[in-house]
């Protein structure tokens, strides 16, 4: 584990619950007296709060090559690692991350059809090294998770706006993808309510780290 702080990335299709879950999860910590370092992606930066409201919001990013969308997502994670995550895991904070490189391996790599090796080049160079310790990953089922979304108050971005055919190609690539990587990525049920997933991310956080010297909630 790098340094001496952690680093807990989750992902997810969208409306499976991170942002609920991660400001949960960082309540209990501070509580505890842990110092939590709770950013999003893209975003997180200057830089990448810029780039975030380009590829979410601004007009022209519809007519988008998954190209560019792709250098996009890594221009933002590299400005991050390097600006935010790494100086806080070397001072001893809990990172706690909404989306990290896993989302770009699924969204650019599986629901738009790049070159996985691609891809993760293009992955590797961003994060320069910098893994998460554990990566959640809240799993649910894709016609829920868009009605979830639907449900929210403001406008859909880009993403929220896509055919059920992609949501669907997106589960399905983190499944795959959990499944290659089982040491880093845990799978929670998202379906349930919301105390009942923040006491499963517990659990699994508690059993993943017990051979450490610290707990973790």
């Amino acid at each position: 584990m790098a340094g001496k702080g952690f680093f807990i990335s989750f992902e997810g299709s969208e409306g499976c619950g991170k942002s609920t879950q991660i400001g949960r999860l960082a309540s209990r910590m501070r509580e505890e007296g842990r110092e939590v370092v709770q950013i999003r992606e893209p975003g997180g930066t200057t830089i990448g709060e810029k780039i975030r409201d380009l590829l979410q919001y601004d007009a022209s990013a519809f007519a988008m090559t998954p190209q560019a969308e792709l250098l996009l997502f890594a221009a933002s994670r590299a400005q991050l690692v390097r600006e935010v995550i790494r100086p806080a895991i070397e001072r001893g904070a809990v990172v706690l991350c909404d989306r990290f490189l896993d989302s770009t391996t699924v969204y650019q790599g599986v629901a738009r059809a790049l070159d996985p090796k691609e891809v993760a080049v293009i992955n590797d160079f961003a994060v320069g090294g910098t893994l998460p310790d554990v990566t959640i990953l809240l799993d649910l089922d894709a016609a829920e998770g868009r009605r979830r979304a639907a449900s929210r108050k403001g406008p859909a971005d880009r993403m929220e706006q896509e055919n059920e055919a992609f949501y669907e190609a997106v589960r399905q690539g983190y499944l795959q993808l959990s499944a290659s990587h089982p040491a880093r990525i845990a799978v929670i049920d998202a379906s349930g309510d919301e105390a009942s997933v923040e006491a499963a991310i517990s659990s699994t956080l508690n059993t993943r780290f017990k051979e450490g010297s610290h707990g973790l909630c």
